[in-house]
């Protein structure tokens, strides 16, 4: 654990969050026996196109339907 004072914290805190970002406890003190924790923030499991690949291509439905799937469309 690393513990540093305000004054130093803000001189050197690009330095304390990337050790935080690395897994090292950083504390910061502030007088007065106040203390804050830098922690990382989790990120979520989502991501766009998680599936791209996997499950086929799309319809496109802007694209004009060829003549058999008109006619059948309008039930002939």
């Amino acid at each position: 654990m690393s513990e540093y004072g305000l004054k130093a914290a803000e001189t050197r805190l690009p330095t304390l969050i990337d050790a935080a970002l690395a897994g090292e406890e950083v504390v910061i003190a502030a007088g007065s026996g106040r203390s804050v924790r830098l922690v990382p923030i989790g990120r979520s499991g989502f991501k766009l196109g998680l599936l791209a690949g996997k499950v086929g291509d799309p319809p496109d439905f802007l694209e004009p339907m060829s003549e058999e799937d008109l006619r059948l469309w309008e039930g002939g």
